[in-house]
């Protein structure tokens, strides 16, 4: 009696499993994979409750110099969804899809977006003539959750209105934060609004609020500058009377503080730019990444007194 007594226990155990609520976590979720840890965000802003998001490139990780694993194949291989940036920010996506079988929507998260360009191409930073970090101005992130919702809604069309409401609900949040970095900046003299960065990441952000961003690396961070480029930098700083230099949370703040020593100006804080903070950080969501960014730089470009 004692296996048959086995069978009907496991029996009971699994129709609980479906039909009670409090058993939900044993149900296989819908899965969304993020090539970064930014566009992750705006995606569990957007996606039901129970749809799973992970990002390949976690938090203060650069998604330039990324190389994916075996492991990161066999996540591709179990998503629902893949989303990505576009605009030649993962030159590794392509291969990683490819090899891992994925066969289901690869969404792009700034279809639609006019990129900025250099009108040239940066001769050895992988992305051509387009900037990728569109991200970096609010406005644009909008088109981002716009894209991403519309991908949710075709994904899971039983769940529209949810998506569509969590959509709303958070452009309002991306709305009302663009309103208060606009009114922190403009306390600062748009004259004064003069910073440097470790990598060109912050076009975006220059362009929407008005601030001058002089960058030590291109759009990638995969080569260093060469020493001319360095030397020319210092000459600029000291020109142009720039006050404040950043180091970025995935850089090597190395660079940064040597030519803020050698330029005579001073190091204002650390700036996300390709990524969160881990988790409990300063900026381990999208919206407190831009608040913090927005923070730190108007610190540091207050006037003297």
């Amino acid at each position: 009696m004692r296996p048959q007594l086995c069978r009907r226990q496991v029996l009971l155990a699994t129709t609980a499993a479906v039909v009670h609520p409090g058993l939900r976590a044993q149900v296989p979720v819908a899965r969304v994979v993020a090539s970064f840890s930014i566009l992750a965000d705006l995606a569990r802003a957007v996606a039901p409750a129970d749809v799973e998001v992970t990002a390949l490139v976690g938090p203060d990780a650069d998604a330039h110099v990324f190389e994916p694993t075996p492991a990161d194949s066999r996540r591709l291989a179990r998503a629902d969804l893949v989303l990505v940036n576009g605009l030649g920010f993962e030159g590794w996506i392509t291969r990683l899809v490819g090899v891992s079988g994925f066969r289901g929507p690869l969404v792009v998260a700034s279809s639609g977006i006019r990129a900025r360009s250099s009108g040239r191409a940066h001769v050895g930073h992988g992305h051509g003539a387009q900037d990728p970090h569109a991200w970096q101005d609010l406005q644009l992130s909008r088109a981002y959750v716009a894209t991403i919702g519309a991908a949710f809604a075709r994904q899971w069309p039983q769940r529209r209105d949810e998506i569509e409401g969590r959509q709303t609900a958070y452009i309002a949040r991306l709305d009302q934060l663009d309103r208060q970095v606009r009114q922190r900046l403009e306390t600062i003299p748009r004259a004064q609004r003069r910073v440097i960065t470790s990598h060109d990441a912050f076009g975006y952000f220059g362009a929407a609020y008005g601030v001058d961003f002089i960058a030590a690396q291109g759009w990638n961070t995969a080569s260093e500058p060469s020493a001319a480029a360095v030397a020319r930098l210092i000459r600029q700083i000291r020109q142009q009377g720039v006050r404040a230099l950043f180091v970025e949370n995935i850089s090597d703040p190395r660079l940064i503080e040597r030519i803020a020593q050698e330029a005579g100006a001073r190091v204002g804080g650390t700036l996300y730019s390709d990524a969160l903070s881990a988790s409990g950080g300063p900026a381990d969501t999208y919206l407190k990444l831009f608040e913090h960014n927005a923070r730190t730089i108007a610190d540091a470009l207050q006037p003297i007194r």
